[in-house]
């Protein structure tokens, strides 16, 4: 990995990448397991970060398949 200065893209390795996809998948497990009550904030909360993990795991995977390593 690159160090990031303002603007600089960071460069992750196939394996980081692989990584980081296995500890948000683990992320989106745990958050659809929590209990909380139905129509309230948390929940909405909730499920727009399930939402925004399930997108970036999406976005890493795609990354992985386009990228030459």
């Amino acid at each position: 990995m690159k160090n990031n200065t303002a603007g600089e893209r960071i460069a992750f390795s196939k394996m980081e990448l692989e990584e980081a996809c296995t500890a948000i998948t683990s992320l989106i497990n745990k958050c659809e397991k929590a209990k909380v009550k139905n129509n309230s904030a948390q929940e909405t909360l909730l499920k727009r970060r399930i939402k925004a993990l399930q997108i970036s795991v999406s976005l890493i995977e795609e990354k992985i398949s386009k990228a030459t390593y």
